[in-house]
């Protein structure tokens, strides 16, 4: 029996619509529906998850999945990950004003089951993807 190499390529697609209330947008990722909100900034509701707290929590997420992928391709001890991203955006220190950039991201990693050093190599391993 041969085995097929998986594919390099991995293409994604995701919908985003307006809905009834201002600033309130249904997602949609396959046949997950999930609503985000805008921020009461800008005069929207706030209630349900913002983009950037999406944008944000997809990085965490990312970061969480990979070390744990990563782990199990090394055949490394993984117990648990836990991540968490903080994103600042000062809108009156943006270095374009075409565009607004987070001024500053920081990632924070947190491993249980692994010694210091093992852990280390798994998050630069999850940096370099």
């Amino acid at each position: 029996m041969t085995m097929t190499a998986p594919s390099s390529i991995r293409e994604y697609e995701v919908e985003a619509r307006s809905t009834d209330v201002f600033g309130r947008v249904l997602c949609q990722a396959r046949q997950h529906h999930f609503v985000i909100d805008g921020p009461v900034q800008n005069g929207c509701p706030g209630e349900e998850v913002t983009p950037v707290e999406a944008f944000l929590a997809s990085v965490a997420a990312c970061c969480v999945e990979l070390l744990h992928v990563i782990a199990q391709e090394r055949g490394t001890r993984l117990d648990r990950v836990a991540a968490r991203v903080r994103g600042l955006v000062d809108r009156s220190r943006q270095p374009r004003s075409d565009y607004t950039l987070f001024n500053a991201v920081q990632l924070d990693i947190q491993t249980w089951g692994a010694d210091g050093a093992t852990a280390a190599a798994l998050v630069e391993a999850f940096k370099r993807r």
